[in-house]
């Protein structure tokens, strides 16, 4: 069983603080500090920082503006991108409402041309990102487009950026990912210490806590808490240990986590996105070069929109054997090219290299295929318990 902690309203605050952030937005808009929506975590955060702006994620995980997006973008595509585009587009999204600039990335092709639309009725900046890593020309071009996001940030904030205050950023982000890793490893506990769904809400919640200090602090008390009630004898409980990768999660996608729990299985790791797969590797704080340190960093984010994607291998391989890992859950969205072709990789590589079995979910952003995903999740724990 599951070593509880004292602490549900730590998670509760977690999980409100996207809502809370609705209104924190709109005071520092107040303010007068600027505000940047982006939707990807390939964006430098860094770069925002240094201009003494707030980088904030846009609404993209629900279903109440696709209808209106479809007017405009094809039904076929996938439900990240239309939910984007929907809510800027109705202007349901607060976040997007009081974004002085969105920065988009050029990802997949989808998103993309999305853009080019969404630009029609807000300040857009698209950031070009390399189809490929592993070659000095990638580098190169993500290290410039890098520079050219600072010199955009600068023209259009009227601000200047400095090499220091670059610095200074890497610094206090770097220690943001060090409090988001200790918080998420303690899924590496066995047996649990908290739910996976706990790990989740409060990686989500932290997306939307713009105070750093504040957010570090928070984390830090709340990880030291939890493993200062956890036992120091236990013994391992029976439940399968699952591991989440695939499509980034979060709103209705949710429902994917609910079933692995309510079905016997318990989720100690998420190597998507929303929690581990931009966070785990830090900035060279050591680099002279900042906008080298910068483009190491986020151009090894393990993406399924890169080819060459080792990265997200070494990633998987490193948590399967650091979580002890039962099974791996991979979410896909469905037409979500880049991470449904990828899939194949991923089975091959549990199956065959790990011999850690593989169950591979597509869903969308509705709740019409909830039972079905009960069915197959509920399975796939029954078959990790025998």
């Amino acid at each position: 069983m599951f070593i509880k902690t004292e602490l549900p309203e730590i998670f509760t605050e977690f999980d409100e603080a996207r809502r809370q952030g609705f209104i924190q937005v709109k005071e520092l808009k107040e303010q007068g500090i600027p505000v940047i929506g982006v939707y990807c975590t390939f964006m430098p955060e860094e770069i925002v920082m240094a201009a003494n702006a707030v980088q904030i994620s846009l609404c993209s995980t629900s279903d109440e503006t696709i209808a209106a997006a479809e007017e405009d973008l094809p039904r076929n595509l996938c439900p990240l991108i239309k939910s984007s585009y929907g809510f800027g587009k109705t202007d349901k999204c607060p976040f997007f409402y009081f974004s002085d600039l969105v920065v988009g990335e050029t990802t997949c092709d989808g998103k993309k041309k999305m853009y080019e639309y969404m630009e029609e009725f807000k300040p857009l900046y698209l950031m070009q990102l390399p189809n490929m890593r592993n070659s000095v020309a990638s580098f190169n071009l993500w290290k410039d487009e890098i520079v050219r996001f600072k010199e955009k940030l600068e023209e259009f904030l009227d601000v200047e950026i400095t090499d220091e205050q670059i610095r200074q950023a890497i610094y206090l982000k770097n220690r943001e990912r060090e409090a988001r890793k200790n918080f998420y490893g303690l899924g590496k506990l066995n047996p649990p210490a908290i739910e996976g769904s706990e790990i989740f809400k409060v990686m989500y919640g932290a997306n939307y806590t713009f105070e750093k200090e504040g957010l570090i602090e928070k984390l830090t008390t709340t990880t030291n808490a939890i493993q200062d009630q956890y036992p120091e004898k236990h013994q391992p409980h029976g439940k399968p240990r699952i591991l989440i990768t695939g499509s980034p999660m979060g709103g209705v996608t949710e429902k994917v986590i609910r079933a692995v729990e309510e079905n016997g299985g318990t989720i100690v790791g998420f190597e998507n996105c929303t929690v581990a797969k931009a966070v785990e590797k830090l900035v060279d704080e050591e680099k002279e070069d900042v906008y080298e340190a910068l483009a190491e960093k986020y151009i090894d984010i393990g993406c399924a929109c890169m080819s060459n994607n080792t990265s997200r291998f070494d990633l998987l391989d490193q948590m399967i054997d650091e979580y002890q890992v039962d099974g791996v859950l991979d979410m896909v969205l469905q037409s979500c090219h880049p991470y449904s072709i990828e899939s194949l990789k991923v089975r091959r590589f549990c199956q065959e290299e790990k011999n850690v079995p593989y169950l591979y979910l597509e869903t969308d952003y509705s709740t019409a295929d909830i039972e079905q995903i009960n069915t197959r999740v509920a399975a796939f724990v029954e078959m990790l318990e025998e």
